[in-house]
């Protein structure tokens, strides 16, 4: 079994050729962004420890994946000075709520944001304890896999229930939300204009914002290869749906979260695209689903929360 199918991560591990990155995250964009601080979500102890150290992997294709996070933090991420626009997007990676995807889901998008004047943090939040060997995959992530890939076959359960790791990563999501806006001063954030973005695992928890209790509700979300949480309340905020129709994982769940959202009467756009698996990021293969981002920030655009580019000279 590949390591794509164990741990359900914001990327579906791909050739070593694959073209390096989009656009906006070449080396004239890098210029653009300011990497800050690393911003601790609790006081030191407040959390329960997992009892081992946090682990990172380097895979071969440039990924780095996180495991055993028990001090969970953001990484802030702003544009270069007199670029901001007030806007400020949580980026929260996927990995099956065992690992972080950190740099495709979390890192790279965090900068690309930062090049089009939008503040972003990389929440790193907190994953149940690995397992052992070389997967690093735990018995009960085995058993919400067979639920996963069930569940894609045959549309039953219509809605994924709840991971192990799921309620602690939903609490430093929420923790994330009221650190961002208590602090938007300080970092030039409008507090009506904070967003999530979320992969994968953490497009669920960006799911579980967007409906939970209004005090740490994003104002915007976007919810990229991410599944089904309901019931979507009629304030739910705008959200961004991006999904391919060949996901091995979740082939429906990009409607299903559209029509969730719609029947609450709360906006949405839904981008459903042929190819490109359960995992396409910045990296581009050649496919439709390259341009989500760019869609993504033309959504954003539309509601006035990203900067329009400026009309050429002629």
């Amino acid at each position: 079994m590949s390591v794509a199918r164990l741990v359900w991560c914001s990327i579906a591990l791909a050739s070593l050729t694959m073209t390096a990155v989009s656009s906006a995250t070449t080396a004239s964009a890098q210029s653009l962004v300011a990497r800050g601080a690393v911003i601790p979500l609790y006081p030191k102890g407040n959390v329960s420890s997992l009892g081992v150290p946090e682990k990172r992997d380097r895979l071969p294709n440039g990924e780095t994946m996180i495991y055993d996070v028990s001090e969970p933090t953001l990484e802030l991420y702003q544009p270069a000075p007199g670029r901001a626009n007030g806007t400020a997007v949580i980026v929260a990676p996927g990995g099956g709520f065992v690992a972080l995807g950190y740099t495709f889901g979390g890192t790279e998008v965090a900068r690309a944001l930062a090049a089009r004047g939008i503040t972003a943090f990389v929440l790193k939040y907190r994953t149940i304890r690995s397992g052992d060997g070389p997967m690093r995959m735990p018995d009960v992530h085995m058993k919400e896999m067979g639920v996963v890939m069930s569940r894609a076959r045959t549309g039953e359960p219509v809605e994924m229930p709840r991971f192990a790791g799921e309620p602690h990563a939903v609490e430093d999501g929420v923790r994330a939300m009221t650190i961002v806006r208590q602090r938007a001063s300080e970092w030039g954030i409008d507090p009506h204009r904070i967003g999530i973005i979320g992969f994968s695992a953490g497009a669920y928890l960006a799911a579980d914002l967007a409906i939970g209790d209004a005090a740490s509700r994003p104002d915007f979300v976007g919810l990229i290869y991410g599944g089904l949480r309901t019931p979507v309340p009629a304030e739910a905020p705008p959200a961004f749906i991006a999904g391919a129709a060949d996901d091995e994982y979740q082939p429906n769940d990009p409607v299903l979260l559209y029509q969730a959202w719609r029947k609450a009467g709360a906006a949405a756009e839904l981008h459903l695209y042929e190819r490109g698996g359960h995992g396409f990021d910045l990296r581009r293969q050649g496919i439709t689903s390259d341009h989500w981002f760019d869609q993504l920030i033309s959504w954003m655009q539309s509601r006035r929360l990203a900067s329009s580019p400026r009309p050429q000279a002629k």
